[in-house]
């Protein structure tokens, strides 16, 4: 399976649904009255952790989502449907980042942890929303709000209780493929592992824990030499390690020494974090050589616990798991400080933004998505909606561009799918509008 832990997606959430303007026409009702509904609102959209996942190639294959639009308001005061939500799911482990600001957002670490990355639109309100005392007779309504589009990152950074750490062809491959249920790539050459492997170890009590096999590590990774540099991340969030050492090689002791000044260079925690030694492949030496490398380590690494197994032949693995499961109840997962920052971006759908364009000697365009849907819900032949976008568009700061752009009595004025003549601020404030 590729192994994807960095990807960006584009979210956008639903449009509200617009208000309706109607009214009651019932029999043996008198005069009726405004009966026009909410639109519905807009879906949100989520990303959830899920525990089943463990990498990020979904998004390889669809990178943009969109939540459904809520259903415009209705007769007799039906309001609209509002939209369900959207649930993406990602890996424990991912840390979000929103792209344009390059901050924090969200670190999803327990299973089912959800975060609102954005808010659906809010439904219009229709024109029963606006009757009063004083005006009975509304005749105009609201347009839904817009759903909001942002780009967000996705970085996985994998919850697991051990890392595997060690040269390549060190045998680590064959060691989780051993203990667990995984099924790595092996063979006799280096670089097998090109992306981490997983692997659950069960314990007697049905329990289990995981062990991350990261790719080899060599000299110079801190300088982008090899492989493993670009997944040490994957074992941030790890309790402690297992260093496999082949010994084998021509000299493991100084192999070791090179994989944990690489890890020094990307991390001095975790260069800190406690490590079992493992010295594998004991069947392809003899006793003598056992020994001699196992006393090298042993006066190097005094307070070091030291194992040798080989990993083919299963030869003190259960020796080892033993003891790997208790260090697994006693030592606490770290606590891997990531600062979130609030996420404003979640709620922003202000789309108040404009612009006017002249379009010709006579004719002014205005363009801006909060201009479009008022224009959207408004009757060009009905005077109280006319005035109402007017005075919106005035609070707005419109028909002041409109003045530094040279507008006159007389000019055609196109917003959206409306044309309308322009008139002087004097008959404005009148009333009679356009």
């Amino acid at each position: 399976m590729q192994f994807i832990d960095k990807t960006k997606i584009k979210l956008v959430s639903g449009h509200g649904g617009n208000g309706m303007v109607a009214w009651r026409r019932e029999k043996f009702v008198d005069k009726g009255g405004p009966a026009g509904g909410d639109g519905g609102n807009g879906g949100d959209i989520y990303l959830v952790a899920d525990e089943g996942l463990s990498t990020l190639l979904d998004f390889k294959f669809r990178s943009v989502f969109k939540a459904e639009n809520g259903e415009n308001g209705g007769i007799k005061g039906m309001h609209g449907r509002g939209a369900k939500p959207l649930y993406i799911k990602v890996p424990l482990g991912t840390v979000v980042t929103d792209d344009k600001t390059g901050a924090v957002i969200g670190n999803l670490t327990e299973p089912g942890q959800t975060l609102l990355i954005a808010k659906g639109g809010r439904g219009g309100r229709g024109n029963a929303r606006f009757a009063t005392p004083q005006k009975r007779a509304p005749q105009f309504c609201e347009p839904g709000e817009p759903g909001i589009e942002r780009l967000v990152g996705l970085e996985l950074k994998l919850i697991s209780d051990i890392g595997l750490l060690g040269m390549p062809n060190a045998g680590k491959s064959t060691f989780i493929s051993v203990v667990s249920s995984a099924k790595p790539k092996i063979a006799d050459y280096p670089f097998t592992t090109l992306v981490p492997n997983l692997g659950v170890v069960k314990k007697p009590n049905g329990d289990g824990f995981v062990i991350a096999d990261i790719p080899g590590i060599i000299e110079g990774a801190s300088e982008g030499v090899g492989l493993g540099y670009e997944f040490l991340r994957h074992v941030e969030r790890c309790r402690f390690l297992l260093h496999i050492v082949d010994i084998t090689a021509e000299n493991p002791l100084e192999n070791y020494k090179i994989i944990n000044n690489e890890l020094a260079k990307h991390s001095e925690a975790l260069a800190k974090r406690y490590q079992i030694v493992v010295l594998n492949k004991i069947d392809a030496v003899d006793e003598e050589r056992q020994n001699e490398v196992l006393n090298q380590f042993k006066e190097y690494l005094p307070d070091k616990d030291i194992f040798t197994i080989s990993a083919v032949t299963k030869q003190n693995v259960d020796k080892l798991m033993y003891f790997v499961t208790q260090k697994v109840d006693e030592i606490e997962r770290p606590e891997i400080k990531i600062h979130v920052e609030e996420d404003t971006g979640a709620y922003n759908n202000d789309d108040s933004h404009f612009d006017v364009i002249k379009a010709d000697k006579n004719t002014f365009l205005i363009e801006g998505g909060k201009i479009k849907r008022l224009a959207s819900v408004t009757d060009a032949k009905n005077p109280e909606q006319v005035i109402r976008l007017q005075h919106i568009l005035t609070s707005m700061g419109v028909f002041d561009v409109l003045k530094q752009k040279g507008i006159k009595n007389g000019d055609t004025l196109i917003i959206g799918n409306l044309e309308l003549v322009h008139y002087d601020d004097t008959i404005w404030d009148e009333g009679s509008g356009y």
